[in-house]
């Protein structure tokens, strides 16, 4: 019996869509089976077969099409697909963004016995958490406590006796910053031990967690990841009023962990997977290394990755308790507050330092007194980011690592301390030219409570050190030093045309560079005289500016270093050369910059 030839058909395999492949189908009936199919109407069976195998054909295309696409960042399109993307890659979403802003705040005190000030008795320091309402019904929360005693607020007589004349009530007005939101909190019934317990807050627009209990008084601590194991607490600084740092920043090991997750809609808590009572929440790296058995030598001990999955680490999860997690929910739309709007003040806590000996009706009255209004507008970004500015920051977030490697790294990081730690006005990481090794040093400076440049207290030096630590690279040594503080003075000599008034032209050449140089240096910055010469040329009444002179200042309230001004001008006499351990600063503008007119 004869071999029979088998049939080929030809298969076109770029054809994924319902028409093109109802076409392809089409044609080979036709080519091939012309005497099994004949009616190929719209209303015949034939075409329904077609119409039948090309819809699925055109559903398979659609969902391999679909989960290639979802299975990499840069061609995902779906959001919560491209947060798991980033979730592996380091990106941590932080849901709808909060606004920050700052608001005045205004308090009255009573007038002390001699009427020549206020009680200090009764100047309180308002906490952190009062809550603010705008006028539209937005909620603000104060993000750090405001201390009323602080010198650089002002104080104003605000009432006086009808009789005497005497002050009754002095008025203090202090500045605080706020952001968007209230704090809220819900319980969460938690049942039998369930390793990496996962719990769903029903609350939107989760913006923060703030603490989380049991019903057994245990804290939970936020982590980034649940293998870290260490956090860094605020405790209140004991010296607050001699070195003006509010909050001492310590390490704390810790075994009960979370970290939090979020989807566009949804905030959940993710525990790990320790078992309360079970001695082996931390892993003992002898209990993972790998057993060698029957050898009378030793080669190499490693880790075995199969017995660090048996191991229950990563933190203790909750089990038949239940948890109270307190957290900031922030506007569900649009934050963004006008001027003078934020004037109510919905809940405050006010805190004196010897309420048991103050009276209460002066303290109520303190209490009723407090008036909050934004000065400047409130704004900021309302809305959720989009999927593409998701992956952007994605892969903005990647190279980084979170680790400390460049220089500009140790600047970045030194600058990204909670100002509560300790308020840092400039820093400059160096390489150490007498170390062989990695060693940098970083030179950091402050300010005082009138904006001028102050060595850095020890206290923020340790909170820093602290800081740096839990990022800098294992081989790298940081050497946290102070910047020579060089005060100079500007002297120039200007000619004023015809028409100037001479007077008028020179306070203005001298209030144009008072705010050239409010902004301040960066550490060895470098002075450009050329750029004096610019900004009084660009002072309408100028005609020339015939000189321009560098000096320095000593003395009283000065710093006390000084640099040879002649020496270190640059070949052209173009800018001033400043050591990279120096910064500039033009400390009393009033004073320190001088005019004369020819």
């Amino acid at each position: 019996m004869p071999n029979e030839q088998k049939k080929i058909l030809p298969i076109n395999y770029t054809s994924r869509e319902f028409e093109s492949i109802r076409n392809d189908l089409m044609e080979i009936a036709e080519r091939f089976y012309p005497d099994s199919f004949q009616d190929f109407s719209e209303a015949s069976f034939g075409s329904l077969m077609l119409d039948a195998v090309a819809y699925v054909g055109d559903q398979l295309s659609f969902y391999l099409d679909y989960n290639v696409n979802e299975s990499f960042l840069d061609t995902a399109y779906q959001f919560n697909n491209i947060l798991r993307h980033g979730r592996i890659l380091g990106y941590k979403y932080d849901g709808r963004p909060s606004t920050y802003g700052q608001v005045a705040l205004y308090v009255m005190i009573p007038a002390s016995q001699t009427a020549l000030g206020p009680d200090a008795e009764y100047i309180p320091i308002l906490k952190k958490g009062s809550r603010f309402t705008s006028e539209t019904g937005l909620n603000f929360v104060l993000t750090d406590n405001i201390d009323f005693a602080d010198p650089i607020n002002p104080v104003v007589v605000a009432l006086t006796d009808t009789s005497t004349g005497a002050p009754t009530y002095y008025a203090i007005k202090a500045y605080g910053n706020v952001v968007s939101g209230f704090f809220s909190q819900e319980t969460v019934p938690v049942g039998n031990y369930e390793r990496f317990k996962r719990v769903k807050l029903t609350s939107a627009n989760v913006s923060e967690i703030i603490a989380v209990y049991d019903s057994d008084g245990h804290e939970y601590f936020e982590v980034d990841y649940l293998s870290q194991d260490m956090v860094y607490k605020e405790l209140s600084n004991e010296n607050y009023k001699d070195d003006n740092v509010p909050s001492i920043l310590k390490p704390y090991l810790v075994s009960r962990k979370f970290i939090v997750e979020r989807d566009r809609f949804n905030t959940y808590i993710q525990f790990g997977s320790g078992e309360t009572g079970q001695s082996d929440v931390v892993a003992d790296p002898q209990a993972v290394a790998m057993d060698v058995f029957g050898k009378t030598y030793v080669t190499d001990i490693t880790f075995d990755p199969t017995r660090l999955t048996k191991n229950k680490s990563l933190g203790i999860v909750p089990s038949n308790t239940t948890l109270t997690v307190a957290y900031r929910v922030t506007n569900p739309t649009n934050s963004n507050v006008a001027s003078g709007q934020l004037t109510k003040v919905s809940s405050m806590s006010l805190e004196f330092a010897n309420i048991d000996k103050l009276n209460t009706d002066k303290i109520k009255a303190v209490e009723e007194s407090l008036e909050v209004a934004n000065e400047t507008p409130i704004v900021g970004d309302v809305t959720n980011a989009t999927s593409g500015e998701i992956k952007q920051r994605i892969f903005d977030t990647f190279p980084t690592q979170n680790r400390a490697v460049t220089q500009a790294d140790y600047e970045n990081l030194t600058y990204r301390m909670p100002p509560k730690f300790g308020s840092l006005k400039r820093c400059s990481a160096q390489q150490d030219p007498s170390s062989q090794k990695r060693n940098l040093n970083l030179y950091v400076i402050s300010q005082d409570s009138f904006g001028k440049l102050v060595t850095t207290n020890n206290t923020i030096k340790n909170n820093l050190k602290t800081w740096l630590n839990q990022h800098r690279m294992i081989n790298d040594t940081i050497d946290i030093l102070d910047p020579y503080i060089l005060n100079l003075g500007i002297e120039f000599v200007i000619k004023t045309t015809t028409m100037a008034d001479k007077y008028t032209t020179l306070d203005a050449a001298i209030t144009k560079l008072k705010n050239k140089f409010e902004v301040g240096f960066f550490i060895g910055e470098q002075l450009y005289i050329s750029d004096i010469y610019k900004e009084l040329k660009d002072v309408p009444g100028i005609l020339d500016v015939v000189k321009v002179k560098l000096t320095n200042k000593t003395g009283v309230n000065y710093s006390g270093a000084t640099i040879d001004i002649n020496r270190n001008l640059s070949p052209d006499g173009d800018y001033l050369v400043t050591p990279k351990n120096a910064i500039i600063e033009i400390k009393y503008p009033e004073t320190d910059i001088k005019g004369k007119m020819r």
